[in-house]
């Protein structure tokens, strides 16, 4: 598979986007702010030749390497190139990331066998913080916040209030489709207005191009038309893998990885079951029906 080389987008002054298309499985974005002085970086990436070619974008722009690296949440495409910058970094990540980051492991490549990830090191989050954390890139500053299980049980959104510019993470895949197999579909859509209250006008999703916020309108009617089709599909006893193979996605026909649905339809059932939001589900029984909504072949890895 061949895909076009990351590229480097400047929002604002001293603030960094680092954008690897096509935004498909373990292609994610990070991103970097500085002063001149100090540099923070928001996620890594999910291979040690995808991670060095990010440290190597930061020395190109001009700025120091990070003493902070920031983890949206736990997904290796965001996490596994931690080691690259790591002792040197500090890394920072919710309370539930590190223990999702220690507990997942060394997971992709044994989703992704054939995939190179390189000499990877597990370096989970130095610095944990539960709900919010604020930090200071010399005159920028930098607000973290936990918009509670919503992608996962640790995400965490990354807004700096004077530059207008957030860092979601996988809270929005622009032109993606979402994927809730470890978060919640509720509790997405409480993140969605936790986003839309912080009035960003540049907005940094966790995979695509940059967008603004009608990205949040757009995932909210996705969210909402999973959440229909769940609870018609409940109600007439089909299995999630029946939901999503029978679903018409209309305007999300387009959207990458639409084979994430059923896997989206499997979080709503569990919902609507009672189980609590972010509760463990069967993530092989998932990624078995992905591969059939798939047409029968496995997922790729895009890095």
């Amino acid at each position: 598979m061949t895909v076009d080389a990351p590229y480097v987008v400047q929002p604002a002054a001293g603030v960094y986007a680092y954008v690897q298309p096509d935004g498909g499985w373990c292609l994610n974005n990070a991103g970097f702010v500085s002063d001149g002085g100090r540099t923070l970086l928001v996620d890594t990436a999910a291979t040690e030749r995808r991670a060095l070619a990010l440290r190597e974008a930061v020395t190109a722009a001009g700025v120091p390497l990070p003493r902070t690296v920031v983890n949206t949440h736990h997904h290796g495409d965001h996490t596994y190139g931690n080691g690259v910058f790591a002792p040197e970094a500090l890394i920072v990540g919710h309370d539930n990331a590190r223990a999702e980051q220690l507990a997942a492991g060394h997971q992709l490549e044994l989703i992704w066998p054939a995939t190179d990830f390189g000499a990877i090191e597990i370096v989970p989050p130095d610095l944990t913080f539960s709900e919010r954390l604020t930090l200071h890139v010399g005159g920028i500053e930098v607000q973290v916040i936990h918009p509670g299980v919503a992608h996962t049980t640790g995400d965490a959104v990354v807004w700096l209030p004077r530059q207008r510019v957030v860092f979601t993470g996988d809270l929005v895949f622009a032109g993606g489709t979402p994927f809730l197999a470890m978060g919640s579909l509720s509790g997405s859509l409480r993140a969605l207005e936790l986003l839309r209250s912080l009035g960003a006008e540049t907005v940094v999703p966790g995979h695509g191009p940059l967008t603004d916020a009608s990205a949040y309108e757009a995932t909210e009617r996705y969210l909402r038309f999973v959440a229909e089709l769940a609870q018609v599909g409940r109600e007439k006893g089909l299995t999630p893998l029946e939901v999503a193979q029978g679903a018409d996605l209309g305007e999300f026909a387009a959207w990458r990885e639409s084979e994430r649905l059923v896997a989206n339809v499997h979080r709503a059932y569990a919902e609507l079951a009672g189980a609590p939001e972010g509760a463990a589900l069967d993530i092989m029984a998932v990624l078995r029906d992905m591969t059939v909504m798939n047409g029968g072949t496995p997922i790729l890895c895009h890095a």
